[in-house]
This record gives structure tokens, sequence and C-alpha cells, in this order.
């Protein structure tokens, strides 16, 4: 479970966070505060995973505020100012809203917080790397996927089909989106159609890659791929 803060002075801005976080799964709001302030005092006694920051907010300001964590979680910036991006990221945020701002792209910034790196805990207790996942929207429901259950990717006209161990997603994104959300380090494309987990590649044969009980194949222009990696083994 991915335990939320909500940080801002607005209280609509409240609602709608949580409004779209409770259209996925494994979300759970810890608290709601409404000055930077008030989240100082929970987390000197809590821990969190995601925070949603404001930054024009009364008494201390969003990033004054971050500045004052040692080892602050993944952070998503949601403000009407745009000037401040580039600090932000300077602060190692993982992304930055704008308001006002849409159910598609509020999901974008919760797939990256979590695709590429594990959250951190907030208190120096001790705590468990949560596992990488994703958010997936699958007709009108999204579903949570474990990145490391993925075997490969593969472009079927309109529609991405994410091939996981137990079950296969088919998700109406293009599958060249899809593939910025994975880490990088971690799946390979291997043909214009395709992209395959390398921890899960059973062997490589010719122009045939076998994941499992799964074929995929191995395009022309791919091979410079899947040389370096045999190369890195």
């Amino acid at each position: 479970m991915i335990k939320y803060l909500i940080i801002d002075d607005e209280y609509v801005a409240h609602d709608i966070i949580k409004g779209y976080c409770d259209l996925l799964p494994n979300l759970e709001l810890a608290k709601h505060c409404y000055d930077a302030l008030e989240a100082f005092e929970y987390l000197n006694k809590h821990s969190v995973d995601l925070i949603f920051l404001d930054l024009n907010m009364p008494k201390l300001k969003g990033f004054d505020f971050l500045k004052t964590l040692s080892a602050p979680p993944k952070v998503i910036v949601t403000t009407a100012y745009k000037e401040y991006a580039l600090e932000g990221y300077e602060l190692n945020i993982a992304d930055y809203l704008l308001k006002p701002f849409g159910f598609e792209r509020f999901l974008k910034a919760v797939n990256k917080a979590f695709s590429t790196a594990t959250p951190q805990a907030v208190t120096p207790t001790a705590v468990q790397p949560q596992a990488q996942r994703l958010f997936l929207k699958s007709n009108k429901t999204y579903i949570q996927v474990l990145v490391g259950d993925i075997l490969y990717v593969e472009a079927s006209g309109n529609y991405t089909k994410v091939v996981c161990k137990d079950d296969t997603i088919s998700i109406r994104q293009p599958f060249s989106d899809l593939l910025t959300q994975l880490p990088a380090d971690q799946f390979l494309q291997v043909h214009k159609s395709f992209a395959v987990a390398t921890a899960h590649i059973k062997s490589i044969e010719g122009n045939r890659i076998k994941i499992e009980t799964h074929i995929v194949p191995v395009g022309k222009m791919y091979k410079t791929n899947l040389s370096k990696l045999l190369n890195g083994l």
C-alpha cells in the first residue's frame, strides 16, 4: 500500500487529488495537511511514500519545507506556478503538475514516481522498499501491475499488450509511450513491436527470444540492442 500526504492550503485541491487517488488501487491517504508546518509535525512521527506538495502556502513555502527533510519520500508538486519547475527538479521531485490538471496527467505522474525508483521513508526508521509498479488503464478499469511481473510488451494496432506472468492486459496507449514509463535498465526493445524484460529471458536462439512459454521475434534493426545485452553478460 502506498501511503500519501496532501499538503495544500486549498480545500478544493485536496478534494481533487483525493478523488483521483480514490480511483487507483493501493493508494492510501495518510493525512490532509493545510500548511507545511502541519505536515512537518506529522512527518516527525510517521512515514509516507508519496507527497502531493503545493508551493505557495502561508508560513512555510513548499520548497523551503522540502529542503528541511533529510530523506524525503517521492514528491509530486501540484501548483499554478510554472516558473519554479527547474528548482523542483533540482530537488529531485518525481513530477511537476500545473493546476488545473486532469486525471490522465495525474496518472502519468504517479506512474513516473513509482516506475523509476523505490520510495524512501521520511523517518529514520528502516522500511522495506516498495516494488516498482504501474497503473494501466484497460477499458474503464485501472489495473495495478508490478513491473517485475511484466514479461514483455507488444504493439497491437491501436492497443498495446502487456504480457505478465499470470495475465495479459490490453491498454489503449501507444507502444512508444508505454516504453517511456518502463525502467530503461530492465526492458529492451528487440523489435519495432516488442520490448522484453531482460530478467525474464530464458534463452536466445537466432532471431527468437524465449520467455517462459512465449516466443518473441528479434527485428533486424534491433540486433545491436541484443548484442549489447549479450556482450554485457
